[in-house]
C-alpha cells in the first residue's frame, strides 16, 4: 500500500511538472502571437487606422460595432485580399499566421478577447494597486496616482491579460526606450537617477524618483549614462502571491475596459 501511494505521489508530481511546463509553453506562444500581432498591426494597419484602431483621416474605426461583429475568418480575408475599391491594399504576403495574430490583436483593441479569461477580484486588485503593492506611487489610473510611470488607465485595452501579468513580473521585458533608467552626475557632485522626459543635443529634462523635474544642461554634467532597465521593481513575482497577481491584472483589465468595453467580471468591476 505504501509503495502504491509513493508511486501515485511520484506520478502526480510528474504530471504537475508536465502541466506547469505545458502552461509555460502556452504562455510563451500566446505572448509571441500577441507581440507578432502588435507589430503587424502597428506597421501595416496603424498608419491608416491609428495605433489604437480607432480610425484616421483615410481609414475607418476598426473598434466600431460593425467591424467587431465580423467573424475572424471575414477579417482575415479582408486583410489578406484588401478592399481595392476603398483603397485598402492586400497583405497576403504577411502569411496566414501573422494575419491571424493581427486579427487577434485587433480583438484586444475591440475589447473582445482575453477579458473573460481573467481570474481575480478587481476590487481587491484596486486595493492592492493603491495599497501595499504601491503601484500608485508611480502609476496613475483614471486621474489618481503618481506621474513617474505611464498612466495605466487604458494600458490593458490593447494588451492581453498574459502580457499585463508579464509586464508586472518582468518589467524589463519589451521595455520602451523612453522608460529606461538615466543617471547623471553634475559638476557639483550630485547624482540624479530617473527617466528622461525631454532631451536634445544640449539639454536634458530628467524626472527623478521623487517626481521632481530637473532641467539640466549637458555641458554642466560630468557623466550621463543609460541603463536599459526599468525603475519599476522586478521582484513582484516573489513579493505578490499568485492570487495577488490575478487580482491586480483583473483590476487593470477592468479599468482598461472603459466605457463600451466588457468588464473583467460582471458585477465586480472598478
Amino acid at each position: 500500500m505504501k509503495l502504491w501511494a509513493a508511486s501515485l505521489v511520484t506520478c502526480l508530481g510528474a504530471a504537475m511538472l508536465t502541466a506547469d511546463a505545458a502552461g509555460d509553453q502556452r504562455l510563451g506562444r500566446n505572448e509571441q502571437r500577441s507581440r507578432e500581432g502588435n507589430q503587424a498591426f502597428a506597421s501595416r494597419c496603424g498608419m491608416c487606422h491609428g495605433i489604437d484602431g480607432r480610425g484616421g483621416e483615410h481609414a475607418p474605426d476598426l473598434t466600431s460595432r460593425a467591424v467587431a461583429e465580423l467573424s475572424d475568418a471575414d477579417l482575415e480575408r479582408i486583410v489578406e485580399n484588401g478592399i481595392p475599391a476603398r483603397g485598402m491594399p492586400a497583405f497576403a504576403t504577411l502569411g496566414p499566421a501573422v494575419i491571424k495574430s493581427a486579427v487577434a490583436y485587433l480583438r484586444f483593441l475591440q475589447g473582445r478577447a482575453g477579458v473573460a479569461a481573467v481570474n481575480g477580484s478587481p476590487v481587491r486588485g484596486k486595493e492592492l494597486f493603491f495599497g501595499r503593492g504601491r503601484c500608485s506611487d508611480c502609476h496613475m489610473v483614471r486621474g489618481a496616482g503618481g506621474f513617474l510611470g505611464p498612466d495605466l488607465s487604458s494600458y490593458s485595452g490593447s494588451r492581453s491579460p498574459d502580457r499585463v501579468r508579464r509586464a508586472i513580473v518582468d518589467p524589463n521585458w519589451d521595455l520602451d526606450l523612453k522608460a529606461e533608467t538615466v543617471r547623471v552626475i553634475t559638476h557639483e557632485g550630485s547624482e540624479l537617477v530617473g527617466v528622461a522626459r525631454n532631451e536634445d543635443n544640449f539639454s536634458l529634462q530628467l524626472q527623478t524618483l521623487d517626481g521632481s523635474f530637473h532641467l539640466l544642461m549637458k555641458s554642466d554634467l560630468v557623466a550621463l549614462s543609460r541603463d536599459h532597465h526599468s525603475l519599476m521593481p522586478s521582484d513582484y513575482a516573489s513579493r505578490l502571491s499568485a492570487q495577488d497577481l490575478d487580482d491586480l491584472v483583473s483590476f487593470l483589465v477592468s479599468v482598461g475596459a472603459g466605457p463600451g468595453r466588457p468588464e473583467a467580471k460582471p458585477g465586480s468591476h472598478y
